[in-house]
C-alpha cells in the first residue's frame, strides 16, 4: 500500500522552520511511516535568500503562499494531509494579511466553520476555547454557545485518536473556577449551563474545575482531553510536560492537519540548533491519521 504523501509547510524562511523541514522529511521514522512533500523556501531552493533571525513582509508572503498551495493540493486530494513548521504572525502582519495564524488562516481556506486548536500527546491532551487573543479579551469570547461547540468538537473528534468514547474536562477560567461566583461570574454565565447542556445531548463531559489541578488529573487517566480557556493555560502544562515532542493539531477542518509545538526561535535561526522532534512528530502523527480517514472512506 503506497505510503501517504503529506504535504510539509516549511513556515518563515527566517526562523527554524526550513532547517526542522529539511531534517524532518529525510527522518527514517518518517520516511517508513509517509512521504513528505516540502513547499515554501528550503535551502536549495534558490528561489528566494532570507537572512536568519528577522520578520519580514517578503518572509511572510512566501510562507502563506506554502500554506495555500499545500492546503489547495489537500482540498483537490493530491496530498493526504499537511504538516506546517512555524510561521511569524508579524512577518505576516507585515505582509498585510490578515489572519493571527496557521488556524484561522486554515479554517478560512476550507470553509470550516468550527474549528479548534488542540495539542497532542500520548499523555495529554488540551483544546483551546480561545487562541490568538489577548487575555483581556478572553472573559467576553467565553461565551455559553463558543464552550459548547468546542467541547462538541472536541467530543466529535477525538475517536479519530483513538478515544471511541471520549471522557472531557472544562478547566474554570478564574481560581478555584470561581468558588460560586466569588472569584468571577464566568463559571457561574457560560462555563456551567455548556456543561449542563453538552451532558444533555450525551457529550461525557465535567467541570468546570480549578485550572491549578485539572491537568494532573487528565495526566493520572482521570480524563481522555482538557478543554482550556485560553492559550497559555492550556500550553503551559503540556509544553511542561511533552515540550518539542507534542503537536498541534486543527480540529474541525475537512483536511488533516498537524504542526510543530513551538514557534520560529529567531535566536537560533541558522546556527545548526534546532531541534526537529516535534516535525517529526506532527509528521507521523499527520500519518496516522491520514491512514485513519482513508480507511474510514474506503
Amino acid at each position: 500500500m503506497a505510503l501517504p504523501r503529506i504535504g510539509l509547510t516549511v513556515g518563515d524562511p527566517s526562523g527554524i522552520g526550513p532547517e526542522i523541514a529539511e531534517q524532518a522529511a529525510r527522518d527514517p521514522e518518517v520516511t517508513k511511516v509517509c512521504d513528505p512533500v516540502l513547499y515554501g523556501a528550503t535551502s536549495g531552493s534558490g528561489e528566494h535568500v532570507f537572512s536568519p533571525g528577522k520578520a519580514t513582509a517578503d518572509g511572510g508572503q512566501v510562507a502563506f503562499e506554502a500554506v495555500f498551495r499545500a492546503t489547495t493540493d489537500a482540498l483537490a486530494g493530491r496530498l493526504d494531509a499537511i504538516a506546517t513548521a512555524p510561521i511569524s504572525k508579524t512577518a505576516w502582519r507585515l505582509a498585510g494579511l490578515p489572519w493571527r495564524g496557521h488556524t484561522e488562516l486554515l479554517a478560512h481556506l476550507t470553509g470550516a466553520s468550527n474549528v479548534a486548536m488542540m495539542f497532542h500527546t500520548d499523555r495529554l491532551r488540551v483544546v483551546l476555547a480561545t487562541v490568538h487573543v489577548s487575555l483581556a479579551e478572553v472573559p467576553a469570547l467565553l461565551t455559553q454557545s463558543r464552550i459548547e461547540s468546542t467541547v462538541e468538537l472536541a467530543h466529535a473528534e477525538l475517536p479519530r485518536f483513538g478515544y471511541s468514547s471520549p471522557r472531557l474536562a472544562l478547566a474554570g477560567l478564574n481560581p478555584h473556577a470561581g468558588e460560586q461566583g466569588l472569584m468571577g461570574q464566568e463559571e457561574e454565565r457560560a462555563l456551567k449551563p455548556a456543561i449542563d447542556a453538552s451532558r444533555a445531548r450525551g457529550i461525557d463531559v465535567k467541570g468546570p474545575f480549578p485550572a491549578d489541578t485539572v491537568f494532573a488529573r487528565a495526566l493520572g487517566g482521570e480524563f481522555d482531553a482538557v478543554v482550556a480557556c485560553y492559550h497559555d493555560q492550556g500550553l503551559i502544562p503540556i509544553k511542561l510536560v511533552a515540550f518539542g515532542r507534542s503537536v498541534n493539531v486543527t480540529l474541525g477542518l475537512p483536511i488533516v492537519r498537524t504542526s510543530v509545538d513551538h514557534g520560529t526561535a529567531y535566536d537560533i535561526a541558522g546556527k545548526g540548533l534546532a531541534n526537529p522532534a516535534s516535525m517529526v512528530a506532527a509528521l507521523r502523527l499527520a500519518a496516522r491519521l491520514a491512514m485513519r480517514s482513508t480507511s474510514v472512506m474506503t
